[in-house]
């Protein structure tokens, strides 16, 4: 529920501009701009304060000092294409920025696990210890 509100609303903020793109396609990459630049402002998202710092980790060099998010699409030869294909990849970012990592369950040992793993510590040492140099006595 959420989730597609801010999805929503991303969506609606969303301003894209058709630009050149670059690599194989013949005279069609020079004469169309089928490549897509995606900017969001991150800040009228309205996100939690966890969620945001999540956005800004996941997002790294496609942040803007500004606060948008920038994509570039040129992976397809048309502009619907490719329109499709940022839209999905901002999609997935603010998914994976939603998801909370699970908190790790801190692990017990009991006190015979305590006297094995110290064992097997000693164990170790002495083996590593014996690795020294060789004296010729």
């Amino acid at each position: 529920m959420i989730r597609d509100a801010v999805i929503e609303r991303a969506l609606a903020l969303v301003s894209e501009s058709f630009i050149t793109a670059t690599g194989p396609g013949g005279q069609n990459v020079n004469k169309v701009a089928t490549a897509v630049q995606l900017r969001i402002n991150i800040y009228g998202l309205r996100l939690s304060p966890e969620v945001f710092a999540r956005l800004k980790l996941l997002a790294g060099s496609k942040l803007t000092v500004g606060g948008e998010i920038v994509l570039t699409a040129r992976r397809f030869r048309t502009q619907e294409s490719n329109r499709a294909d940022a839209r999905e990849r901002l999609i997935a970012l603010l998914d994976d920025a939603m998801n909370l990592p699970e908190k790790r369950a801190k692990s017990r040992l009991n006190r015979v696990g305590k006297v094995q793993r110290l064992a097997g510590k000693k164990i170790r040492g002495t083996v590593k210890a014996g690795r020294g140099k060789v004296r010729v006595d």
